[in-house]
């Protein structure tokens, strides 16, 4: 992974204030972000050599009311189009003086989320807009040309163009949606869904960076505390995840003294006092099941016993595909791989690769070779992760007659 400089850190750090100091004063999503990227971009080609402003965020944020109120004047044609610009180009000292509210990251995250837009979209916009990354950035990190990914973010933008700023009314209710594009931002970094690498720890790290921020606006939220859990102490397992050629090394297998201990001890603190409030919720359920396995000394030491009674309880929350997999898996840990293969009957097609590639390891437990080979082949032709497709022909080719 290639590591940030600290002018980048301090870049992201202030991207959603200026952000949100921009869209406050002007009321303008669309040309607000685009000018706030060309200052992020400007104090990135100034900062290394110039060295740091005393105010960099007011730096920041007077560069891109200036380049905002000449996006402005440009695209407007008639008089009361001047006029009205005219009207919003307040001195640049007002606005670089004004200090921003400390919920603006929120408020961003909210606008990024709203219901109107695909999961794709949400995340695509939350990552440029709160996380301060290009769109070449975010296009890397999905696998998809720039201009793809220029045309989703502008759609995304155009969407939410004259959507107020600030807190919505019913935020409580979209704070889920809010959560889940950075859960589903920091699952997209811990493993990749299709490309050469089976991890991007960028973007795995962009989504904790956020779920931080988020914590300490709402530090009270158990489900904000259980997804910030999870998150680190998935994590933590990251370095021993690989091996020296990028291969997928499965979790019976790491070694774990390579895993963070810091991360762990964190991410079990976090989790345990949010459960100790009574208000388990599905995040919290899962950063359980993730503290069990880390806590473990060794893969016969796991708790397998009080991991299935986590998913028992998860599944009551969550019926979902992918808890049911997981639960099936912790069904063969208890019972035997039999048992295992008998809840995976009820399971669809929907899982894609995942499904067959389970049934492969629960086969194999069960002493059906030939049966375990086929699934993982079959699994290894669903995935685009060429680690997974690697790992998986691997397990096959090892029981071939």
């Amino acid at each position: 992974m290639r590591p940030t400089s600290p002018t980048e850190d301090l870049l992201r750090l202030h991207a959603p204030q200026v952000l949100g100091a921009l869209v406050r004063r002007y009321g303008r999503f669309d040309a607000a972000e685009d000018a706030v990227q060309e200052a992020l971009l400007a104090a990135a080609g100034q900062w290394p050599s110039a060295g740091v402003p005393d105010n960099p965020r007011g730096w920041l944020i007077k560069v891109a009311s200036r380049r905002l109120t000449d996006m402005l004047r440009a695209e407007e044609a008639r008089r009361a189009r001047e006029e009205r610009v005219a009207a919003l180009s307040v001195r640049d000292t007002a606005v670089a003086d004004r200090a921003p509210r400390e919920d603006d990251t929120l408020s961003l995250l909210f606008l990024c989320c709203h219901p109107q837009l695909s999961p794709s979209a949400q995340i695509a916009l939350t990552l440029r807009a709160v996380g301060g990354l290009t769109t070449a950035e975010i296009a890397r990190a999905y696998l998809v040309p720039e201009a793809t990914m220029a045309q989703r973010v502008s759609r995304a933008k155009q969407k939410v163009r004259g959507v107020g700023f600030g807190r919505p009314d019913n935020w409580e209710e979209r704070l889920p949606a809010v959560l889940h594009t950075l859960y589903l931002i920091f699952n997209e970094g811990h493993t990749a869904t299709s490309g050469p690498a089976l991890q991007r720890r960028d973007l795995a790290g962009e989504a904790i960076r956020l779920t931080r921020a988020v914590h300490r606006l709402l530090p009270d939220d158990c489900e904000i505390a259980g997804l910030l859990a999870l998150m680190l102490l998935t994590d933590a397992r990251r370095d021993a995840r690989t091996g020296p050629d990028g291969d997928l090394v499965p979790l019976d297998e790491q070694d774990r003294a390579r895993w963070d201990r810091a991360a762990i001890e964190e991410g079990v603190a976090l989790v345990t006092r949010a459960l100790a409030r009574r208000r388990a919720g599905p995040y919290q359920i899962r950063a359980a099941t993730a503290a069990v396995h880390d806590e473990a000394p060794s893969p016969e030491a796991t708790d397998w016993q009080e991991i299935l009674g986590l998913y028992d309880v998860l599944v009551r929350l969550v019926p979902g595909p992918v808890e049911r997999l997981n639960r099936a898996v912790a069904v063969a840990m208890v019972h035997g791989p039999r048992a295992g293969l008998a809840e995976l009957d009820s399971l669809t097609g929907e899982l894609g690769h995942r499904l067959d590639a389970v049934r492969g390891h629960l086969l194999e437990r069960a002493g059906a070779y030939e049966e375990a080979r086929a699934a993982y082949e079959s699994a290894a032709g669903k995935t685009l992760s060429l680690p997974e497709q690697r790992y998986l022909r691997r397990r096959a080719a090892r029981l071939r007659p």
